[in-house]
C-alpha cells in the first residue's frame, strides 16, 4: 500500500506541474497530502513540517544565497564578460569550441544556469557570426557546459540540496563532480556540436539591434578569474588539507575558510570590494546588488523547502524503511536506482532542480541503509535529473527560441545533448564507485 501511495503522491505532483500550478505550492500539498495517506496524524505532519524546514534550510540557505550574490557581483561588475572574451581570444578561431566549453564553464560554476545563457548567448551569436561558423556548432558547448556544473556542482540549488539531504560533504561532491563533468561536457559539447554543423537554422540574433556600450570597461582578466574561481579554490584546498596536514592550527584555519559556507562569504566580501567599492560604486548600489540576487532566487528557495518537507513527512511515516527495502527486492544498485527515480520524475515534472528535490525524498533512504557513498549519489541524482528534457522544460523552449531552432532541431540537439549529459554521468559515477 505505501508503493501506491508513494507511486500517486508523486503523479500527483506530475499532474499539478503540469497545471502549472507553482512548485512550492505543488510539493507542500502533496507532502501533506501524502503523510495523511500514510497514516500520519495532523499533528505529527505539523512536526514533519517544522523539522522539514529547519534541516533544509538549517545547512543550505546561506549557501544558495551567497552563491546567487557572488554570480550577480560578477555579472554586473563585468567579470563574467571579462573571462568570457579573455578565453575566446586566447584560444583563436579554430579552437571556438573549447573557447566556449571553458567560458560556459567557469561562468556556469558561480551563477546559475538563465543567469549564465543570457549572458552567454548574445556572445554566441557574435562569434558565430565573425567566424562564420554554424550557429549550433558554438552553441552547444556553451549550452552543455552550463548544463553539467547545474546539475552536479554545488553551489546550484539541487547539488546543493542534495549534499544537504544526504549529509555529503560539499568538498568531495564538488571534486567527484568535477572529474565527472569533464568526459560528459566534452562529447556532449563539442563532440556533439561537430555532429550538428551541417543542420541549417535561422541565423537572426535577438542582440543585434541591442545598443552594447562597447566602451564599458571591464575589470582585469586575473582577478575576474580568481574571484570568479575563488569558492572552488578554497572548498578544494580544504579536502587537499584534510587528507595530507596533520591535525594542527593551519589545518583547522584551511578546513575553516574551505568550508562552503565560509568560503562563499569571502568570495562575497571580496568581489563586493573589488569589482563594488574598488570600481568607484557607493555602498548602497552594491549592496543593491545583494537584493537583487537575493529576491531573484526566493522562489528557488521555497521550492527546496518544499520538498525537504516532502522528505520529512516520508521519512517520520516510517517509509524510508519500506523505500529502502523495495529497492532491494528489486536487486538494483542504488546508484542506479537514484538515476533511474530522477530521471522518471526529470522527463515527467520537466524540471531539473524539482526532478533532483523530489528523487531525494525516495532515495535518502538507500543511503542511510546502504554502503553507497552519498557523495556519489548526490551525483547520480543530479544526472538523472538532466536526462530527456523536452516541451515540458524551459530550458528546452528557452534554448529553441533564442536560437530559433524548430521542435525536431531542439529534441535533435538540446534534448541528445542533455540525455548525453545524464547517461555519461551515470557511467562515470559507477566507475568512480569501483575506486571510491
Amino acid at each position: 500500500m505505501q508503493l501506491v501511495i508513494i507511486v500517486l503522491a508523486i503523479v500527483l505532483q506530475i499532474f499539478l506541474t503540469y497545471k502549472k500550478v507553482s512548485p512550492f505550492l505543488s510539493l507542500l500539498i502533496v507532502a501533506i497530502i501524502t503523510g495523511f495517506f500514510l497514516g500520519m496524524t495532523p499533528a505529527a505532519i505539523l512536526e514533519s513540517i517544522k523539522n522539514g524546514v529547519g534541516s533544509t534550510l538549517g545547512g543550505l540557505v546561506m549557501i544558495i544565497c551567497l552563491g546567487a550574490v557572488l554570480g550577480r557581483i560578477l555579472e554586473v561588475g563585468g567579470a563574467a564578460e571579462k573571462i568570457s572574451t579573455t578565453l575566446i581570444n586566447g584560444f583563436g578561431p579554430k579552437n571556438i569550441q573549447w573557447a566556449v566549453l571553458l567560458t560556459g564553464f567557469l561562468i556556469g560554476i558561480p551563477l546559475y544556469y538563465n543567469a549564465g545563457f543570457v549572458i552567454l548567448v548574445p556572445l554566441v551569436f557574435s562569434i558565430a557570426g565573425k567566424a562564420k561558423l554554424p550557429l549550433l556548432y558554438v552553441a552547444i558547448p556553451m549550452a552543455a557546459s552550463l548544463s553539467t556544473t547545474h546539475c552536479f556542482l554545488p553551489p546550484h540549488p539541487s547539488p546543493a540540496f542534495l549534499v544537504n539531504a544526504f549529509n555529503a560533504n560539499m568538498g568531495k561532491t564538488l571534486l567527484y563532480g568535477l572529474i565527472i563533468t569533464i568526459p560528459a561536457v566534452i562529447v556532449a559539447g563539442p563532440v556533439l556540436g561537430r555532429m550538428l554543423k551541417r543542420m541549417e537554422t535561422a541565423p537572426i540574433s535577438l542582440f543585434t539591434s541591442d545598443d552594447t556600450d562597447t566602451g564599458k570597461k571591464l575589470p582585469a582578466a586575473l582577478p575576474s578569474f580568481l574571484i570568479g574561481l575563488l569558492p572552488v579554490i578554497l572548498i578544494t584546498l580544504s579536502v587537499v588539507a584534510d587528507i595530507f596536514l596533520p591535525d594542527q592550527v593551519l589545518k583547522k584555519v584551511i578546513l575553516f575558510i574551505g568550508d562552503s559556507t565560509i568560503a562563499l562569504l569571502i568570495s562575497v566580501i571580496v568581489a563586493m570590494w573589488y569589482f563594488g567599492l574598488r570600481a568607484g560604486h557607493s555602498v548602497s548600489t552594491t549592496t543593491g546588488w545583494l537584493n537583487q540576487a537575493i529576491s531573484g532566487i526566493a522562489v528557488i528557495l521555497l521550492i527546496i523547502t518544499a520538498g525537504g518537507i516532502f522528505k520529512q513527512v516520508l521519512q517520520d511515516s516510517g517509509t524510508d524503511k519500506y523505500i529502502a527495502s523495495f529497492s532491494g527486492k528489486w536487486q538494483m544498485p542504488p546508484l542506479i536506482f537514484a538515476w533511474a527515480i530522477a530521471a522518471l520524475l526529470r522527463v515527467a515534472i520537466g524540471s531539473a532542480t524539482v526532478a533532483g528535490i523530489t528523487a531525494a525524498a525516495v532515495v535518502t533512504p538507500l543511503v542511510v541503509t546502504s554502503a553507497v557513498s552519498p557523495e556519489l549519489m548526490v551525483l547520480a541524482v543530479g544526472a538523472g535529473s538532466v536526462f530527456g528534457s523536452h516541451i515540458n522544460d524551459s530550458g528546452f523552449w528557452m534554448f529553441k527560441e533564442f536560437f530559433k531552432l524548430s521542435l525536431k532541431q531542439t529534441f535533435l540537439s538540446w534534448t541528445i545533448m542533455e540525455t548525453i549529459i545524464s547517461i555519461l554521468g551515470l557511467l562515470g559515477i559507477l566507475v568512480l564507485d569501483i575506486f571510491i
